[in-house]
């Protein structure tokens, strides 16, 4: 009997990074349970993957839908652990913090930063911490950003999200060592994917502010900015494209040419770095 492909949870499957994480990952060999919000994005992941992917409709706010996940991928695996989760799913809404709505705040800081916490706690068990699974232990990818290293105006709510993770992450790192569960960080820079079809229209949002022109002016920027420069999705820079590693290796992070002076330059070389070492934390598995 042939043995059981490596399994994966992605958060955030439908689009962007977490799509390409999941499609990777198929094309690798990998059995993969990919999270979206919708039963349309759903039908459309098992249309194209088949029986390589299997669905999970939840918000990752949603602490009772991630347990119930949880249990279909239990009922999946059985009594195996689960390989990988990778925790990719997260908005961005900007906006001065002064005059951005706090509704929309907390929604940004509920899905990018208690998300990530969510749903490590509801699959932490299939990982390892539940001793009773069998199997070598899981790992976590947290996907964070360059924004978790650089603080730039109007973009509050996603920057203090993607530092908050990077910090929970470290936690995690050292309370996880108790089940044998490895957590690391990839921080990508841009990248090229339809999050960059969402800021222009909030131009004109803060108009009667004293952030109006520059904030509309700065949405422009990074909207051209993020579509000229961008890396494409599945490709890898200063990598090790189209060699056969596991999905960790999706490598995302603009290179420092491309990036924004010195400070993100060190942040995308640190980028690199932790993909290495997740590259080779999880191919040992």
């Amino acid at each position: 009997m042939a043995p059981a492909p490596p399994s994966l949870v992605v958060t955030g499957a439908s689009s962007g990074i977490g799509y390409a994480v999941a499609t990777l990952a198929i094309a690798q060999g990998w059995r993969v349970f990919g999270s979206v919000r919708k039963e349309t994005d759903a039908a459309r992941l098992t249309a194209e993957f088949g029986d390589s992917l299997t669905p999970l409709v939840f918000d990752v706010r949603d602490e009772s839908a991630l347990v119930a996940a949880a249990k279909t991928v239990h009922a999946s695996l059985g009594s195996a652990t689960l390989n990988g989760l990778v925790n990719n799913a997260g908005i961005g809404l900007g906006g001065p913090v002064l005059h951005q709505p706090l509704d929309e705040f907390r929604a940004v800081l509920d899905t990018n930063v208690l998300g990530t916490l969510l749903a490590s706690r509801a699959f932490a068990p299939l990982l390892g911490a539940d001793q009773t699974f069998s199997g070598r232990k899981g790992r976590i990818v947290n996907i964070t950003s360059i924004a978790g290293k650089i603080g730039a105006p109007f973009a509050g709510a996603y920057i203090a999200s993607k530092f908050a993770v990077e910090g929970l992450s470290e936690v995690m790192r050292r309370e996880f060592k108790l089940y044998g569960i490895d957590v690391v960080i990839v921080a990508p820079g841009t990248v090229d994917i339809p999050i960059w079809d969402q800021p222009e229209g909030a131009i004109g949002r803060y108009a009667v502010t004293d952030y109006g022109e520059a904030f509309d002016k700065g949405v422009r920027t990074i909207v051209k900015a993020g579509r000229r420069h961008s890396l494409q999705e599945g490709r890898c820079e200063n990598g090790d494209e189209g060699s056969n590693r596991p999905p960790s290796t999706f490598a995302v992070c603009a290179s420092p040419a491309r990036a924004a002076g010195a400070g993100a330059a060190k942040a995308c070389a640190e980028t690199r770095d932790r993909f290495r070492h997740c590259a080779r934390s999880w191919s040992d598995a």
